[in-house]
């Protein structure tokens, strides 16, 4: 699929436009110490990125993560020896990886046991446990899942 003069121009404009609002990376280093990647923005910012929950990097390892390019464009940010590319306003908003990637991260958080969540289980069996679900309330719950 060939990309016309038409589209080139949008896309020229949609980069000014982030251009205006979104900082930049200018440089990017691995921690492993603190098992950061630390990116240095346009406006002096340096954000810390966990490479144990970005999708693509959690078992990197330091030889792999110590080699990072930043795109031409400043928005990108790739690991050769990995073939990861991370979207850099993306890794802003808080996003390190995929929907599903990202709800198996937090599935894999709620299956935690800590002597803090199961004090509070306990204290919630006290109680009766969870109220059980109407009938009401169950099919309410099966038309808004639908």
């Amino acid at each position: 699929m060939a990309i016309t003069d038409r589209q080139m121009q949008a896309a020229r404009t949609r980069a000014q436009g982030l251009k205006t609002h979104v900082p930049q990376a200018t440089g990017a280093a691995y921690n492993p110490d603190t098992g950061l990647v630390c990116i240095r923005l346009s406006n002096g910012i340096v954000i810390g990125l966990p490479a144990a929950q970005t999708q693509g990097l959690e078992t990197a390892s330091t030889k792999d993560l110590s080699v990072i390019h930043i795109s031409p464009s400043g928005y990108g940010i790739h690991f050769p020896e990995l073939d990861v590319d991370l979207y850099l306003p993306a890794l802003m908003e808080g996003i390190f990886g995929t929907k599903a990637w990202m709800a198996e991260r937090g599935r894999k958080g709620g299956q935690a046991a800590t002597k803090a969540k199961k004090a509070a289980a306990r204290e919630n069996g006290k109680l009766g446990g969870r109220p059980r679900k109407t009938e009401k309330a169950a099919a309410q719950e099966k038309r808004e899942a639908a």
